[in-house]
């Protein structure tokens, strides 16, 4: 940091002090600041005058207050190019104080409050500049920053100061990332990255769409279901862990998450993830590790979401409707449609966010936008996915690819009056390519996410790329999820498609792997069979 070589004047600096002080004191007291250390000096004049003319004992640190805020507002700051672990904000100044509550006498910080006031007591101030906005902050220290900075400037391992502490390892990831927010600790960028040398020049995209903040296991925690869907991908037998395996795997994955500086998110499936054992207790050692938790199942009591709200609110809950009444009972069973819109009515009365998604075939394309309109004032989001031919989603079809960009073209239009009507299909990209009406993240944020910003696990410890077909890149009870996101398998599948590389919305497309695969081509050579982008 370097200071501006402004010269500096006291009434410019020591606002408050002057509020305080008569105009005869404040001139016999600025007059004995003189000469380039008139900033340094005011504070100690204060202190020797504090008796002799009847000033507030208080008033020298208030003055070191304001010394020390003017000269933060004056730091010129020069961050290092790369931030590879946490560090501390490097304009962070911290001050020993005797009295409490003056930052609220700060012309910037007065509080409203009329009854606040200075008190004695040994305080610690916190200043700093907000390095986005270029605004100085202050506050007085608290146990949280503190514990911060020290876990910080240690390098302290959390897991050890955790158990030392007696505290969850999450109530620490927590603390970092308020500090950060504060602004008090820099973060290194997400390790979930895409590098924009491998799109092509001049590809449309924005850095958004490169970098992922979030990272999300979508954890198929058991075969277990209430349903027998006529389109399911998977009714194998498979096992599921027991929970103390379990929760290794979440301790896993939040070394993973803090490894690669991301936010991490569990979204619990299946089968119908609430029939596995103990899901509660599962949950609950989600919300401990500082995992945001989401739930992809099947319609429940009132008292079940209320008992799992009571131990952190979900991000969201997801169910599944394939059409209208007739169509989707045909699919998912008898009396499955009216169950779900009363439970949508479960989740709206406990204020849960709530998504709906469909299956697209060609038997439901038409009741995609009239299902909508069922669902306007019920869900908070509805959206589809292109059906995968895997399993036995093999017995269904898809429709045409004229029909279906057709469709896609009806969507985005009945997308501009119902404001429940997401995108989600990459391919959209394209229309709103052609209409230059600006691009969205495409399936997952980030076009295919396919072992990108998230993985499925599978409750036998399989990991795949993607879990609408077979796309296996490790075994986490064999591998740490760290080694098989970065395994040379995971990294292909993150490549995609290379016929897609040379398109200009790439980052925000790739069209659905899924897809490719159910129609028999090569999913890491051929394009998506339903890609139009020839015709933008």
């Amino acid at each position: 940091m370097t200071q501006s070589s402004h010269h500096l004047k006291p009434k410019e600096i020591y606002l408050a002090c002057q509020k305080i002080l008569t105009s005869q004191q404040w001139h016999l007291i600025a007059d004995n600041c003189t000469g380039d250390n008139s900033l340094d000096n005011l504070p100690a004049i204060l202190s020797a005058n504090v008796k002799k003319l009847g000033l507030p004992a208080y008033l020298p640190d208030l003055a070191r207050l304001e010394a020390a805020f003017y000269k933060l507002t004056q730091w010129q700051v020069t961050l290092p190019q790369k931030i590879e672990r946490f560090s501390v904000n490097p304009t962070l100044l911290v001050i020993n104080l005797g009295w409490k509550n003056l930052i609220s006498l700060l012309p910037t910080y007065q509080s409203r409050e009329s009854d606040i006031h200075p008190e004695p007591g040994a305080t610690i101030i916190l200043l700093w500049q907000d390095l986005e906005t270029g605004t100085t902050r202050v506050c007085e220290a608290y146990d949280e920053a503190l514990l911060v900075l020290k876990l910080v400037v240690e390098e302290l391992d959390l897991w050890h100061a955790a158990n030392d502490g007696g505290i969850p390892v999450s109530a620490l990831d927590a603390a970092i990332e308020r500090t950060v927010k504060k602004g008090i600790i820099l973060a290194p960028p997400s390790g979930i990255r895409r590098n924009p040398e491998t799109f092509p020049h001049g590809c449309i995209f924005d850095e958004k769409f490169l970098i992922a903040s979030v990272f999300t296991l979508q954890w198929h925690i058991t075969q277990l279901c209430d349903l027998h869907c006529k389109h399911c991908y998977d009714r194998s037998n498979r096992t599921m862990p027991d929970f103390e395996e379990a929760v290794r795997i979440l301790d896993d994955f939040s070394a993973f998450c803090r490894s690669h500086y991301v936010a991490g998110q569990v979204s619990f499936t299946g089968g119908n993830p609430l029939l596995y054992p103990n899901f509660r207790a599962l949950y609950r050692e989600a919300s401990k590790r500082n995992l945001g938790i989401a739930i992809l199942g099947n319609p429940t009591s009132r008292e079940r979401i209320k008992e799992l709200k009571t131990i952190e609110e979900p991000v969201f809950f997801q169910v599944s409707l394939e059409g209208l009444e007739a169509h989707n009972d045909q699919i998912r069973g008898a009396g499955h449609f009216q169950r779900t819109l009363r439970f949508l009515q479960i989740l709206k009365d406990l204020d849960i966010f709530a998504m709906v998604m469909l299956t697209l075939t060609k038997d439901n394309m038409d009741q995609v936008i009239p299902l909508a309109d069922v669902l306007r004032h019920r869900t908070d989001l509805f959206t589809f996915n292109r059906l995968s031919m895997v399993g036995e989603g093999a017995n269904l079809g898809l429709p045409t690819r004229e029909a279906y960009i057709s469709f896609l073209h009806a969507y985005l239009e009945a997308a501009k009056d119902n404001p429940i009507i997401a995108f989600k299909d990459s391919l959209i990209n394209i229309v709103r390519y052609q209409n230059k009406s600006g691009l969205f993240g495409g399936c997952t944020g980030y076009g295919c996410g396919a072992a990108f910003n998230f993985v499925s696990l599978l409750s036998d410890g399989e990991v795949h790329a993607c879990r609408k077909f077979p796309s296996p890149i490790g075994n986490i009870r064999r591998q740490s999820l760290d080694a098989i996101y970065h395994s040379a398998t995971a990294q292909r599948y993150r490549k995609g498609c290379q016929a897609c590389h040379d398109c200009d919305i790439r980052p925000v497309c790739g069209g659905c792997l899924a897809v490719s695969y159910s129609h028999g081509l090569n999913i890491f050579e051929e394009i998506d069979p339903y890609c139009f982008m020839d015709q933008a």
